[in-house]
């Protein structure tokens, strides 16, 4: 196999979720005075009337201030629902009523002080200022009333005795409260564009592929073109098996060589009878030296990995107008073509019957041959389903396809229950005999000349697999580990594949901790190229 310039190209990490280009929020710098008024009133002695708030515009520039599933995507919606859990939790624990006092009375006390004109040295304004000083240093990284000292409470109380003052010198509600609701409004607005900062940061971490895993690729990719070429005898026996429909036959696509190797270590080690097992691995051209590399260094034991590139599939683009290609997308996991490839299954194994498809960001915890058992009731996908609102993988057709055309709103229902790609089932023979792949390109083609949908490649598999998928039981398949970290960990332990779906993958420095331990298990990171790559658990 012959590379060109051509084939260069960047090594990223696949997506294998839906998402949105992203772009940088707009910069905005904060300060303690935006909180105050600029406006010269008299002094809190004598209790007069402040002048009208004026309008805050520095967030006038046509943002949206109610933010949707569309905009933000799986990201927001797991912290939305974390979030939930944690104003549960914190409804149920004893309330620290005198650490939420003094910081009552810290916000009371600034905007009496927001009533004084600048540079006021009235006796009452330097007092408050001097307790705002005390109490803040008090209160300073303090949670609980049991960490409170009694200077803490004095101060407390010294405070209350300057805010009666102040009560009595500035007795105007009506001001107070328009001042209180607009320090909410502004620190709701701040709370707004640091999750937006968040989001955009968090999905920028994702798509970067760390350091060590590109050095991993090259060291293997080197060593690989020093190998001999396989025997004769070799390939004859691994394509037996290749071809064997009583296998238990399993296809990944990816460019991520750590990925693919847990995931197959997984599946492997779960497996009650491995040597039935037989993995696909597709990569592109460029990471097939290190894919082949690897495996070849690590056997899978009596399993069988064949290592496949895209680039063989000369029929692709010969058959095909491969109108992924002009999607419009900056972000590269959902413009890659490993992520369209699962619509060309017949395709790729033109003998085969069944086949699972993994996606490379998830891990086997239990023996998956009792999928191929599985009653497809005629269909060709056999998912599980998302359409359960109270769960965080929960999705919607309208979230990704817009029914406002009417295209859309004549072939499909809007209710419809969505499912997911990650751990899928599919007849290799009720596909053929639907010829879904035509109706898969029918989509692809229309939603580059209409915006009929968005969000990557699970859309088009809705409507693609519409009427064609079955639910498989939900302990087949757990998602949520890559932007959920308030999942049950015995419906985790349960599962039979957990999915890392969402931005914070286990391989990536933000992945949540708490799961890293899953997915790190199934990775020997004793390994010399690990090691020399500087790659650990």
């Amino acid at each position: 196999m012959t590379y060109g310039a051509g084939d260069v190209e960047a090594l990223s990490s696949m997506e294998q979720e839906p998402g949105e280009s992203l772009k940088g929020p707009k910069p905005i710098v904060f300060k303690d005075s935006d909180f105050q008024s600029r406006e010269g009133i008299n002094s809190l002695e004598f209790g007069s009337n402040p002048s009208k708030e004026h309008k805050d515009n520095r967030f006038d520039d046509g943002g949206e201030k109610n933010h949707s599933y569309k905009e933000t995507g799986q990201h927001d919606r797991g912290a939305v629902k974390r979030d939930k859990n944690s104003r549960i939790a914190q409804s149920r624990s004893v309330v620290d009523y005198k650490v939420k006092e003094m910081t009552d009375q810290l916000i009371r006390a600034k905007v009496y002080l927001s009533f004084a004109p600048p540079g006021s040295n009235s006796h009452l304004t330097k007092e408050l200022r001097q307790r705002v000083k005390e109490l803040e240093h008090a209160v300073e990284e303090v949670t609980k009333d049991s960490a409170l000292t009694k200077s803490a409470l004095q101060k407390t109380k010294n405070m209350e005795s300057s805010l009666v003052k102040a009560g009595h010198a500035y007795p105007d509600c009506s001001a107070m409260s328009s001042k209180l609701r607009a320090m909410t409004d502004n620190a709701e607005e701040q709370v707004r564009m640091q999750k937006k900062q968040v989001t955009y940061l968090v999905n920028l971490a994702a798509r970067t592929t760390p350091k060590g895993f590109h050095c991993l690729s090259m060291r293997l990719t080197s060593e690989y073109f020093a190998l001999p070429p396989p025997s004769e005898r070799q390939l004859l026996e691994q394509k037996k098996l290749l071809h064997d429909t009583k296998l238990y036959h399993y296809a990944v696509f990816s460019d991520n060589v750590l990925a693919c190797a847990v995931v197959v270590n997984s599946t492997v080690s779960s497996a009650k009878e491995p040597e039935r097992i037989v993995f696909h691995l597709v990569t592109n051209s460029l990471n097939l030296p290190a894919m082949s590399m690897w495996f070849s260094l690590n056997p899978m034991g009596r399993a069988t990995v064949e290592v496949l590139s895209m680039a063989e599939f000369e029929w692709l683009s010969r058959e095909y107008d491969l109108g992924w290609k002009v999607h419009n997308f900056s972000d590269p996991r959902f413009t890659s073509e490993l992520n369209y490839l699962r619509f060309y299954l017949p395709n790729i194994f033109p003998s085969l019957d069944k086949v699972v498809v993994l996606d490379h960001d998830v891990v086997v915890q239990k023996d998956l041959s009792g999928l191929w058992h599985v009653d497809m009731k005629g269909k060709v996908n056999g998912a599980v389903e998302t359409c359960q609102e109270n769960e965080a993988s929960f999705l919607r057709m309208d979230m990704f396809i817009n029914f406002s055309d009417p295209l859309i709103a004549d072939e499909f229902d809007s209710k419809a229950c969505t499912w997911a790609f990650g751990m899928n089932v599919f007849d290799l023979r009720r596909w053929r005999e639907e010829n879904l792949t035509a109706r898969y390109h029918e989509y692809l083609r229309l939603s580059n000349e209409r915006p009929i949908l968005k969000g990557g490649s699970l859309p088009l598999g809705w409507v693609t697999f519409y009427n064609q998928t079955t639910a498989v039981e939900r302990r087949w398949h757990m998602l949520g580990l890559g932007h959920d970290s308030t999942l049950p960990p015995d419906d985790i332990e349960k599962a039979a594949v957990i999915h890392y779906n969402g931005a914070w993958k286990p391989w990536l420095d933000i992945g949540f901790g708490e799961y890293k331990g899953l997915w790190s298990k199934h990775m020997d990171f004793n390994n010399p190229y690990l090691q020399q790559c500087n790659i650990h658990g």
